[in-house]
């Protein structure tokens, strides 16, 4: 899938803070990464990379919302037990899932299993400027905000 096939959702979801519709958000830019499951140790490094991290993507005017299949009450107990301060979109239905295509076959303890690929999207006035798939937690945040930093200065 190219970056120009990926859209912005018009569609609303469950979030941590209430309802979002992607499509709607004003941010010029938009950071969307999806993860595996909450209270992990490797989706726990990304999101509180990505909270540590706040101040200085919303002074690059940069939202940044986290996905994975869990419920939004699972989402709460992970904001709450890591002081997380970033949205988490709670997609059950995997609708989001699949329009990003994260979806993938993995090895788990020696079994197949389908799980979400741990994927960063990053759109500039709602289009996708760049991708990342197969994403390690650790420093991804960082990368992400330099990399956005570098998209800036363009």
């Amino acid at each position: 899938m190219s970056n120009v096939e990926i859209q912005l959702p018009d569609q609303v979801f469950a979030t941590t803070t209430g309802e979002i519709n992607l499509s709607d958000l004003d941010n010029e830019w938009l950071v969307i990464y999806f993860y595996p499951k909450d209270s992990t140790p490797g989706c726990t490094t990304q999101a509180v990379g990505f909270s540590c991290l706040k101040d200085q993507f919303d002074a690059l005017n940069v939202k940044i919302v986290g996905v994975s299949r869990d419920s939004v009450k699972s989402h709460q107990n992970f904001t709450a037990k890591q002081a997380l301060t970033i949205d988490l979109i709670s997609d059950k239905e995997e609708v989001l899932c699949k329009h990003f295509d994260v979806i993938k076959e993995k090895n788990m303890y020696g079994k197949m299993v389908m799980g979400i690929e741990r994927s960063t999207f990053i759109f500039h006035n709602k289009k996708l400027v760049k991708s990342y798939r197969k994403v390690k937690a650790a420093g991804h945040a960082e990368q992400v905000l330099e990399d956005i930093q570098a998209l800036q200065a363009n």
